[in-house]
C-alpha cells in the first residue's frame, strides 16, 4: 500500500510551468510585437506589396492571431477539465497536464493580446486604445460582440495569473475562480462567432470544439456524482 504524501511534500499543482516573471515577459512580448508590425508594416512592406495589401495586412494579423488564441483557449479548457474528471491520469499525467493547460493558457493570453493591439493599425474601423481596451466603447463593429471578446481578455488575465497565488487563495476561491472558465470559454466562443469574419468558414472548429468542451463538461459531472455516491 503506497504511502500518503507528507504535508511537507511540494504539491506539484502549486508549481507553475513558467515563473510570473516570465510570464509577464512574455505577455509584453507579444505587445511589443504587434506594436513593431504596426510600425513595420506602413514603412517597410510598400517596398514589398501593393498599398491595398499593405493596408489590410493587420486585419489579416488579427483574423489569424484570434483564431490561433481561440484554439489555444479550446486546449487550455479541454486540459482542465480533462484533469478534474481524471481523464489526464491516462495521458499525459495528471503534473503534465497541468503544466500544458497553463502553458496553453498563457500562450493563448499572449495571442490575444497581439490580436487586440494589432486591430489598431486597420484603417477601415480605426480602433482607438480607449475602444480596445475599454469593453462597449467601440462602436464601429459589432459592439456587443466585440465586448464579449474583451471581457474574456480581462477574465483570462485572472484566471490565468491565478495559478501564480494558488497557495495563498485557499481552495474555495481557487475552484470559484476556475469555474469562471466555462464563462471565459463561452464569451471568447461567442466573440469568434459574431464578430469573426471566418465564422463560417470555422464552423466545422467550433463545432468540433463546443462539442468537446460540453463532452468533458459532461463526463465530469457524472464522474464527481457517481464518485460521492
Amino acid at each position: 500500500m503506497s504511502k500518503r504524501p507528507s504535508p511537507s511534500t511540494p504539491d506539484p499543482y502549486d508549481q507553475p510551468a513558467v515563473s510570473w516573471q516570465s510570464a509577464l515577459l512574455f505577455l509584453l512580448a507579444a505587445v511589443i510585437g504587434a506594436d513593431l508590425a504596426l510600425w513595420i508594416l506602413p514603412n517597410w512592406l510598400p517596398a514589398l506589396l501593393t498599398d491595398i495589401a499593405v493596408q489590410k495586412a493587420p486585419w489579416h494579423l488579427a483574423r489569424v492571431s484570434g483564431v490561433v488564441a481561440y484554439i489555444l483557449l479550446w486546449l487550455s479548457t479541454a486540459l482542465g477539465l480533462s484533469i478534474t474528471n481524471r481523464l489526464a491520469r491516462a495521458w499525459p499525467g495528471g503534473p503534465t497536464a497541468f503544466d500544458l493547460h497553463q502553458f496553453t493558457s498563457l500562450l493563448a493570453l499572449a495571442f490575444a493580446g497581439f490580436h487586440a493591439v494589432i486591430l489598431l493599425g486597420d484603417e477601415y474601423i480605426g480602433y482607438t486604445w480607449a475602444q480596445i481596451l475599454i469593453p462597449f466603447a467601440a462602436t464601429g463593429y459589432k459592439p456587443v460582440a466585440t465586448a464579449w471578446g474583451q471581457i474574456g481578455l480581462y477574465l483570462a488575465l485572472i484566471v490565468t495569473f491565478s495559478f501564480y497565488i494558488r497557495s495563498r487563495l485557499g481552495r474555495r476561491a481557487w475552484r470559484f475562480i476556475h469555474f469562471s472558465s466555462f464563462l471565459l470559454y463561452g464569451l471568447i466562443t461567442l466573440h469568434a462567432i459574431l464578430a469573426g469574419t471566418d465564422a463560417s468558414a470555422l464552423a466545422l472548429l467550433y463545432i468540433i470544439s463546443i462539442a468537446s468542451i460540453l463532452f468533458l463538461t459532461i463526463y465530469r459531472v457524472l464522474i464527481t456524482r457517481f464518485s460521492r455516491s
